[in-house]
């Protein structure tokens, strides 16, 4: 830090040069002692004087000062990106009870879609609904379509015609039609001979789960062992067919 001197120490040091002048003015017998001073003396004893620190007009202290002043800081500018994450969480702030009820009301809604839904899976035809009957049963058309009307009859027409194999395939496809569509029972297209006997026995009345692994092992016997069942035990199941797999009596069928 610089800062000016005293201006009477100006006055001093220009009064003792011009004392000293005056005297050796004055006094010529003191100056012819010795050889006059040259004008390279001269201006070497003033720089002299300028640069003594105490006749020096100006001169430069050091001041300890303390870091945390209260001198003013420039003020640094937020970015953008914290000016807008500022702006976010006083938006969610002010909105805050809004949010809370629409989460609140989304919550419910949902409740109330998965409790519709499964009341509906839980309801007397859950499972005929699950279940979608195959159209085929391995290479076999069960569809109810490709059926005729009276089954047992239309079988016992083919055996006596002499077509016993058609006889039996007709007997079986529309073994599996019935637990399919008329019991809705899990046929599936991979469903084997003893599946259709397991399904009868835990989901039929005694009689028609009788009735089914009697038809299946007529068919077993003739279609993979060769041997033709009698024609009086053909007859029997073609005439008992409607009857043992008729389809259970619900209301719909009542209100039809």
């Amino acid at each position: 830090m610089r800062s000016r001197s005293d201006p009477s120490r100006k006055r001093v040091a220009l009064s003792l040069l011009a004392s000293a002048a005056l005297f050796l003015v004055t006094n010529p017998a003191i100056a012819a002692e010795g050889d006059p001073p040259t004008e390279e003396a001269v201006t070497t004893a003033v720089e002299k004087l300028k640069a003594d620190p105490n006749l020096a007009s100006e001169r430069t202290t050091r001041i300890l000062r303390w870091v945390d002043s209260d001198d003013p800081k420039p003020k640094e500018e937020p970015s953008s990106w914290l000016e807008w994450l500022a702006d976010l969480m006083r938006w969610i702030a002010d909105s805050s009870r809004i949010i809370v009820w629409l989460i609140v009301a989304t919550l419910a809604a949902l409740l109330v879609l998965f409790i519709v839904r499964f009341l509906r899976q839980m309801g007397p035809n859950a499972a005929a609904r699950r279940f979608e009957a195959p159209t085929h049963v391995h290479d076999l058309d069960i569809r109810p379509e490709s059926l005729p009307d009276d089954i047992g009859a239309e079988a016992l027409a083919l055996w006596q015609r002499g077509e016993h194999r058609a006889a039996l395939s007709l007997l079986y496809r529309g073994l599996l039609s019935r637990l399919a569509h008329g019991h809705g029972l899990e046929i599936r297209h991979s469903t084997t001979e003893n599946d259709c006997i397991d399904l009868a026995t835990r989901h039929l009345t005694a009689d028609s789960g009788a009735y089914v692994s009697r038809l299946v092992r007529m068919w077993q016997l003739a279609v993979y062992g060769g041997h033709e069942p009698a024609t009086d035990d053909v007859q029997s199941v073609c005439s008992h067919f409607a009857q043992a797999l008729a389809p259970p009596v619900t209301q719909e069928t009542q209100a039809r």
